[in-house]
């Protein structure tokens, strides 16, 4: 397992570790927020890798609708592509998304998605990606890593998660061009002191005044990778909550023989 550097998520299904067990060991207050993220980017995450997910999407009403996914992952040096498939249900079946994750900002994040009712495939352009994912909570942002430099970062305070301590350390995009990517005007990370995994965020959105909270309600190690098994994403407006997306990990593996040609515009457009 490779680490890798220069960019951090704000919603990682397959983990946010740190490499170093004397990092952890050593977590105190007197890292700045930037030291803080910088460990939190400097993560041993797992190569090649596939995951099964359930979503479920709740309305304001309580409604709820299930999708089954399926997410496959591969490195290339510190680049990932990953591409995402819907199983079911029927009218769904076969959409899929597919993402290019470049590090550095010299290169935009490219990301393609298929539509099998119109047979057709569109590419995400970054003006767009603040968009919802498919009716979920998560935006197409939120599916891509965020460069570090792209923010302003600064510690707030300390705080407890579960049971466990945190940092709560504010994110400013520096540029309004990344806040309109994102969608977000700022964000509050709570980063776990032990693992350096951010645990808890709330985000600000640009328009409508709303606020999306993220949540690892269960945290897990496979194959000595921290994994955010249970993830759960809330749009609120006030004290009103507007929707919710609840994301479930099952039969996560790391270093899958995964081929190059499975992570292109044509498999995407062939389904799983």
């Amino acid at each position: 397992m490779k680490v890798r550097r220069g960019k951090f998520a704000l919603w990682v299904v397959l983990g946010l570790a740190c490499p170093y067990p004397w990092l952890a060991k050593s977590a105190n207050t007197s890292l700045t927020a930037r030291e803080i993220m910088q460990r939190v980017d400097a993560r041993e995450d797992g190569d090649d890798r596939i995951s099964d997910l359930e979503l479920l999407l709740i309305d304001k009403s309580g409604n709820e609708r299930r999708r089954e996914v399926r997410t496959l992952a591969k490195d290339y040096g510190d680049d990932t592509h990953q591409i995402v498939f819907f199983l079911s249900p029927a009218d769904v079946k076969d959409t899929g998304l597919l993402t290019y994750d470049y590090r550095g900002d010299e290169r935009e994040d490219d990301q393609w998605l298929y539509l099998p009712a119109l047979q057709k495939t569109k590419r995400i352009a970054s003006t767009d990606q603040s968009g919802s994912f498919l009716g979920t909570d998560f935006s197409y942002a939120d599916l891509t890593r965020m460069e570090i430099d792209s923010y302003d970062f600064r510690l707030l305070d300390e705080d407890e998660v579960y049971g466990h301590p945190v940092w709560r350390i504010e994110a400013i995009p520096r540029t309004q061009e990344e806040s309109d990517r994102t969608g977000y005007e700022k964000s509050w990370l709570f980063v776990r002191q032990d693992n350096f995994f951010i645990v808890r965020s709330v985000n600000w959105v640009t328009q409508g005044r709303k606020l999306k909270y993220f949540d690892v309600k269960t945290l897990e190690q496979i194959e000595g990778v921290w994994v955010g098994t249970e993830i759960h994403m809330t749009t609120k407006k006030g004290s009103t909550t507007l929707h919710k997306t609840i994301l479930r990990a099952t039969n996560v593996r790391f270093g899958q023989p995964l081929d190059d040609s499975m992570f292109s515009v044509r498999q995407l457009e062939k389904g799983p």
